[in-house]
């Protein structure tokens, strides 16, 4: 069951029983967590990147559309308005963000928060392209670990663009307040190497920093916005691949 396991596709008394079924089971663990780094180099290969002109074509379309008048609040207003509320995609945001760009008033301050929030989309889609460079890489080397609870940890290297990635999978959300930190090892002297997502389970995750000589990659568990240095004994220790 790895390939429906990684795919998220059990029922939960099935995942459960296979979960459970990992923790004594190394064969298993290894190949669901190299079915893990597969579909992640799968999904991040198939991303796209919205065109560069996406931007103008909103801004040129916020002054036609008509913004509907205002009227008695009913139930069937209000079912529809929630229809439209779960139907809003991406495209829709950023059309609702050039329109408060484009607005009086308050123009400077909603045209700043517009242009912070493209900054941060423009930043994301980077470190996605950066992750799925090291992945496609034809030098990657890949290490996978058991990192307890049916969870894995698998460490992707590309020493020609001197950059790792760490690709995690089942792990276990930390306690309120807390973060996932990753750190290169160098020889039991940690090095800052970025955060993880604490809302999500699943990620691929660009090491910040070159590889610079370490011999690993330790995970701990620290305080939100992370630390200097280790607060904490590591939950894994990943040995680079060679």
């Amino acid at each position: 069951m790895t390939g429906a396991y990684v795919l998220h596709a059990l029922p939960e008394e099935e995942r459960a029983a296979f979960e459970r079924h990992l923790a004594g089971c190394e064969p298993c663990a290894r190949e669901t967590a190299e079915l893990s780094a597969t579909a992640a180099r799968l999904g991040l290969a198939a991303a796209v990147t919205p065109p560069a002109a996406l931007r103008e074509q909103v801004l040129r379309r916020v002054p036609c559309v008509r913004q509907e008048p205002p009227g008695p609040w009913t139930a069937v207003r209000a079912d529809r308005a929630g229809r439209r509320a779960r139907l809003l995609s991406r495209w829709a945001l950023a059309a609702c963000l050039a329109a408060a760009a484009a607005l009086g008033g308050t123009t400077v301050l909603q045209h700043q928060r517009a242009e912070d929030a493209l900054r941060r989309a423009s930043g994301a889609r980077q470190t996605a392209d950066e992750v799925a460079a090291v992945l496609a890489a034809p030098d990657a080397r890949t290490r996978t670990a058991a990192l307890g609870g049916g969870a894995t940890g698998t460490v992707v290297v590309s020493r020609g663009r001197d950059a790792a990635v760490f690709v995690a999978a089942g792990m276990a959300r930390p306690a309120d307040g807390k973060v996932y930190q990753l750190w290169f090892d160098h020889d039991g002297a940690m090095r800052p190497a970025g955060l993880m997502d604490p809302a999500r389970t699943d990620q691929a995750v660009l090491l910040r920093g070159g590889v610079d000589g370490a011999s690993g990659v330790g995970v701990t568990v620290e305080p939100a916005g992370g630390s200097p240095e280790p607060t904490s004994a590591p939950v894994a220790l990943v040995n680079l691949p060679g």
